[in-house]
């Protein structure tokens, strides 16, 4: 009781000379300390390290220096900002926080309410004031044993568990003894029983493995204490599905829960085991296999997989095959037995020819849905040259065989090939026939003779030969000599011809039964003539009446015929006299000429008479007029309306300018 009266003495005097000094300062318009005095904030389930919850407004009127704040609540504190925040995440806040500020010119406290906060264990007075705390006298330190509960205790509850000592404060609220940690250990139950991820595992091993080969690893899992026995598994295979040839064909580690072969490498072999799959039933026990231990269950199930131990065989060392000669395509299957896994490696099959693929006639590929091996012809047989073919075939797997075992004799097979004889057609020689001959030649002319043969030479057979296509009709052929003469006269400038080429197809029968026929093309390279006269073009050409350029056009010249009986062309006014007074013509190539006016024309349409004439032996020419048009042209538009226009013969111009020369003379 002495030491609380103490302190609320002193609360009492420090209030005393907080008062008299703030009423001074209120007399000089300041009031020293905090400005706000009650702050409120709101409690949402705590207050995270760091995040400020407000600022504090202090001022001790003299430029606050040093000033030092101090909170009720160790857990919070006020920054170099003035920002009260938490030292580290707070739950138990409590209702209600004390900050007190001090320097030499200022001493208040402020409170801070949180609104919502659950309550929290009682303060002492000197920490609700923020004082320091007095001296203690040093005690012996309490002792408080450990406790042990088992887990799964049955009701009713509460209960008790013990007898617990607590620590012990003085009025300040200074602990004088404890507090001491009370540790309460929950004694593990073996209620947990072991659990296999999955209910079903699978593995596999190869057949032929060493005794002791790891075939997969089980794991359970037990949630008891691992420190305890409780938790510690045993492994056990309590069944094997199917028994044969042995009961115990696999081992499983009882500890480790490695799964290992225990049968002889000769006695697992897929191939004489009644099931190339094997289910085990494992069961984990904890109590480290203990007969009280809880245990799980789970199957295994064991794949005993292939490996190419056994060669392929072919199921006769001979196979016959026919083809007639001249076609392509599969002949004969090839099978073979193979006692290793289907759709594997080991068991596929790859055929090869080894022997008798002259001139590489023939092939051999796997068929994928049965294994069997398809000989096939891929270029056609003459059964002229040879009616018989043997071939030696091997058959290997896709994987290589393991090394103790190796291809034999009934690994390779003989195919004997028959070629059946068919009537061939005739062949014709050469194909194609080419020939050159000059265009217009006189009807009924010889332009070739055909040739054709019969492959057939073991037998004595007659050719006949037709036109099959003959574009212009200009073709005859003998059918027993195979002569081709002309029936119309040859123009290189047909539109049948093309590249100077006219193509005929004719036909080839023989006498066989039934009849065979084949096709040659003959084709003529036409020699050209100067036969077509050359022509002009553009036909039309249009000037201005006031044009100051009187180059009225550039024609050109064209011919059907080529060199040397088209261009060079000559391009000359017509033979009309007077037209030189009007008109030149001036030469600009090979095959264009330049038309020019001596003097204006009035608006009206003229004929101009051109005469052109080619370059071949003997020459051609060939007159042709060319409209001229004299339009009147007016803000950059021509208008060659010739309604109202005269229309004028070029002829009667010139002889009109002639007579008028004469008439001036």
């Amino acid at each position: 009781m002495m030491e609380i009266r103490a302190c609320v003495l002193i609360v009492f005097f420090v209030y005393q000379v907080f008062c008299v000094g703030a009423q001074e300062d209120a007399e000089r318009g300041c009031v020293p300390g905090f400005q706000v005095k009650k702050h409120q904030v709101q409690y949402d389930g705590g207050f995270v390290v760091g995040v400020p919850l407000l600022r504090v407004d202090f001022n001790d009127c003299a430029g606050n220096e040093e000033v030092r704040f101090e909170v009720s609540h160790p857990d919070f504190e006020v920054d170099e900002e003035r920002r009260l925040k938490p030292r580290r995440d707070v739950i138990d806040s409590g209702g209600v926080l004390f900050i007190h500020g001090q320097n030499a010119h200022s001493d208040d406290m402020a409170q801070v309410d949180i609104v919502g906060a659950p309550p929290r264990s009682p303060q002492t007075l000197r920490e609700i004031l923020g004082l320091g705390q007095l001296p203690y006298r040093k005690r012996r330190s309490l002792l408080v044993p450990p406790m042990f509960v088992p887990e799964n205790q049955r009701p009713p509850f509460p209960r008790a568990i013990g007898m617990l000592e607590v620590s012990t404060t003085d009025l300040s609220g200074k602990v004088v003894e404890g507090p001491v940690a009370l540790e309460v250990s929950v004694i593990d139950q073996n209620d947990n029983r072991p659990i296999f991820q999955e209910a079903r595992y699978a593995g596999e091993v190869l057949e032929g493995s060493p005794t002791g080969t790891t075939v997969m690893t089980m794991t359970a899992y037990d949630a008891d204490d691992p420190s305890t026995e409780n938790a510690v598994l045993r492994y056990f295979i309590t069944k094997q599905s199917p028994d044969k040839p042995s009961p115990n064909m696999f081992y499983i580690d009882p500890e480790r829960g490695d799964i290992v072969t225990v049968i002889s490498p000769t006695l697992l072999d897929r191939e004489t085991l009644p099931t190339t799959q094997y289910e085990l039933e494992i069961v984990a026990k904890d109590m480290a296999g203990s007969n009280v231990g809880l245990s799980g269950t789970t199957t295994a199930t064991i794949t005993i997989t292939d490996k190419n131990d056994h060669a392929p065989e072919f199921t006769h060392s001979l196979f016959q095959a026919s083809v007639d000669e001249g076609s392509t395509g599969v002949i004969v299957n090839l099978t073979v037995d193979d006692r290793d896994d289907p759709a594997t490696g080991a068991w596929r099959a790859v055929y090869s020819i080894i022997n008798g693929n002259v001139g590489q006639s023939f092939e051999v590929q796997t068929n994928p849905d049965n294994n069997e091996g398809m000989v096939s012809v891929v270029k056609p047989l003459d059964y002229e040259n040879t009616a018989y073919h043997t071939l030696l075939i091997r058959v290997e797997n896709e994987d290589p065989l393991v090394p103790n075992v190796g291809y034999g004799p009934s690994s390779t097979a003989t195919v004997h090939v028959t070629v059946m004889d068919v009537n061939e057609g005739p062949v014709f020689f050469p194909d194609p026939m080419l020939v050159t001959k000059r265009e217009n030649v006189p009807v009924g002319s010889f332009v070739a003779t055909l040739n054709a043969t019969d492959p057939d030479i073991l037998q004595t057979q007659s050719i006949r030969f037709a036109l099959l296509d003959d574009p212009a009709g200009w073709l005859t052929v003998n059918p027993v000599k195979g002569t081709v003469n002309t029936t119309a006269i040859l123009d290189r400038e047909s539109s049948f011809v093309h590249n100077n080429m006219y193509s005929a197809v004719f036909i080839a029968i023989d006498n066989g039964s039934p009849a065979a026929t084949g096709t040659g093309t003959l084709v003529i390279t036409l020699e050209d003539e100067n036969d077509n006269p050359p022509y002009l073009y553009p036909s039309v050409a249009r000037i201005c009446e006031e044009a100051k350029d009187l180059n009225v056009m550039v024609v050109g010249g064209r011919d059907k015929d080529v060199f040397p009986n088209a261009d060079p062309f000559k391009i000359e006014l017509g033979k009309q006299p007077g037209l030189e007074k009007t008109w030149k013509v001036t030469t600009v190539n090979s095959t264009h000429s330049q038309v020019t006016l001596l003097h204006s024309l009035k608006r009206a349409n003229y004929q101009l008479p051109l005469l052109v004439t080619d370059s071949g032996v003997p020459q051609l020419s060939n007159s042709t007029e060319i409209k001229v048009q004299v339009c009147t042209c007016k803000k950059n538009k021509m208008d060659c309306s010739s309604a109202w226009a005269v229309r004028g013969n070029l002829l009667w111009l010139g002889l009109a300018l002639a007579l008028l020369s004469v008439l001036y003379l």
